[in-house]
């Protein structure tokens, strides 16, 4: 063999073979800055500057179109007034976000509940916790478990109601997709409930003498029969359902946001802000008649 070709053909390879030590230096330089950026984005982690926001630096937050007293007066959630969004205010405060950081949205309660992705960090619209959604969405802890109130017109065949077994002979109506309408078929037993498309229909209905009756939350009948509904009256107290588990925060499921936003939700409820909106906004009326079976 030509010994002229062998020491090219050795030039070349040793020329060819160069990149690749070359390279193997610059892949390791490359990876410090990556690293870096890692420990950076961790750092921001549970802050209002955490990435994992929908929009860093703003806590995003959807509730109803509209909005009812007590749990927010005037249709205006980002005017602090009502219990729920005070508990939003001072969640916020509490995990470091200004009051101006706090962007509100609009959105329907079924689409709350439904799975798929949510351009927001959480919704807040009297969700009660129910294993059933769970299959769909996320909650935060519970913050609060209100009673059920029974609404109905002075004249209604449950007005002196003592008694399950006398619920059960009334019309009843409850909105679409609530735990109110679990709680009559579920709870009360009563078969072929009327159902509304909303709060206001299922309003109307008792008004129109369609129904005799309808339960929601006891905060919301307190407000209701003041100013919705002022011929109705909250005729009875009932029991909680066992099923209902509370309010709660909704999220996306799998939303790495929960857990720093469930010890900011329990850092409150521990020092009592929750207590407090409670007292201001829900307290009701020991005088109501409470019915347990």
């Amino acid at each position: 063999m030509n010994r002229k070709i062998v020491g090219i053909t050795i030039l070349v390879a040793l020329v060819t073979a160069l990149p690749l030590f070359a390279g193997g230096g610059r892949e390791e330089s490359a990876a410090e800055p990556m690293e870096e950026m890692a420990e950076e984005t961790m750092s921001k982690e549970e802050t209002p500057d955490d990435p994992r926001l929908y929009e860093p630096g703003k806590l995003t937050v959807a509730t109803g179109e509209p909005v009812y007293p007590p749990w927010m007066l005037n249709d205006d959630p980002a005017g602090g007034e009502g219990f729920e969004n005070g508990v939003v205010y001072a969640l916020a405060a509490e995990l470091g976000f200004a009051r101006e950081d706090v962007v509100w949205v609009r959105t329907t309660f079924d689409a709350g509940i439904t799975p798929g992705a949510k351009p927001y960090d959480f919704n807040t619209q009297q969700f009660s916790i129910t294993e059933e959604r769970r299959e769909f969405v996320d909650f935060s802890i519970p913050f609060y478990q209100p009673d059920k109130a029974v609404v109905a017109l002075p004249d209604s065949p449950v007005a002196a109601a003592t008694s399950f077994a006398d619920l059960r002979r009334a019309r009843w109506g409850a909105t679409i997709g609530t735990t109110d309408l679990n709680y009559i078929e579920d709870i009360i037993g009563v078969d072929d409930v009327a159902v509304f498309n909303d709060q206001v229909g299922t309003f109307q209905a008792l008004l129109g003498g369609q129904i005799d009756a309808t339960t929601i939350n006891l905060p919301t009948a307190l407000f209701a029969t003041a100013v919705q509904v002022p011929e109705a009256r909250i005729v009875a107290i009932l029991p909680p359902d066992q099923g209902d588990l509370g309010l709660g925060l909704v999220f996306e499921k799998g939303n790495p946001l929960l857990p720093w936003i469930n010890e900011g939700l329990q850092a409150i409820l521990d020092d009592g802000t929750v207590s407090s909106l409670v007292t201001e906004y829900l307290i009701g009326d020991d005088s109501i008649e409470v019915i347990s079976e």
